[in-house]
């Protein structure tokens, strides 16, 4: 079990600017403001509207983990591996280029990628770092101002996300307040935009709860752990389940060998 309450949060896919330093606090950006976080000071941090917000501490989360432990023993056992993971609120532009860019990558080099691109063109702010950038700017590059950052054949989809959001026909508060299928289906319009990054986006940039990204991973973990469940069975928090699915998944790579060995 991940010992470390914030990295079960700030270090399980669900977000890319954030470094785990040595003694285990992070250092990142969200929203343009940066952060030293432990678990030390959190309860300070998010005395802080912005960081309250972020982290989502409005949300029961402990009625919520008692919820899908009644729901599933398998999913008990997922919830008491990372207790403590929470759905950050990502600013919207933010989730959906970040995960545009997750396509067919690894955390570290998708941070690497987004490293490269705040300095590039997000604006300057504290310590030296710099905010995400805005749709506007990145709506006004070419190709290969973004293969130069190591985009790859993401950048044109980059492109063309920036631009459909500066120009509105992506209205993110719209979107938030759409129906879950078609809010998806208005996101897949957008090049390079599959259904599993616009879950993301939603989740994760829109906190609509109930959405549920499917990736190879979590494909492998419904049909083993969860065989003919949905992700309707999870219910109105069906996103949060699916983050402690994932994590418990990915951080015990053993158990679909064993699955495999049962067929």
């Amino acid at each position: 079990m991940e010992r470390n309450a914030l990295a079960q949060t700030l270090d399980c896919g669900q977000c890319f600017r954030w470094k785990r330093e040595a003694d285990g606090s992070f250092t990142g950006m969200a929203g343009g403001r940066w952060a030293h976080i432990s678990e030390d000071n959190f309860a300070d941090v998010v005395k802080d509207k912005f960081w309250a917000g972020y982290f989502d501490m409005g949300l029961d989360y402990v009625g919520i983990r008692l919820e899908f432990c009644r729901l599933d023993p398998l999913l008990e056992k997922a919830v008491a591996f990372a207790p403590d993971i929470r759905i950050l609120n990502q600013e919207p532009w933010e989730a959906m280029c970040s995960f545009i860019i997750s396509q067919c990558n690894n955390i570290g080099r998708i941070k690497g990628i987004i490293s490269r691109l705040c300095t590039a063109y997000g604006e300057e702010a504290e310590n030296g770092m710099h905010a995400f950038p805005l749709p506007e700017k990145l709506a006004s590059l070419k190709d290969e101002d973004l293969l130069r950052l190591g985009c790859g054949f993401r950048a044109p989809y980059i492109i063309d996300a920036a631009r459909r959001v500066s120009c509105g026909s992506v209205d993110f508060g719209v979107l938030k307040g759409m129906p879950l299928a078609e809010a998806r289906k208005k996101l897949t319009c957008v090049r390079g935009v599959g259904p599993k990054v616009a879950d993301c986006t939603l989740l994760y940039g829109m906190h609509r709860l109930e959405a549920f990204p499917m990736d190879v991973w979590m494909k492998r973990a419904m049909k083993t752990l969860f065989p003919g469940r949905t992700p309707e069975f999870f219910g109105r928090y069906a996103g949060i389940a699916q983050q402690y699915i994932y994590y418990y998944s990915r951080s015990n790579p053993q158990i679909f060998k064993e699955d495999a060995l049962k067929a």
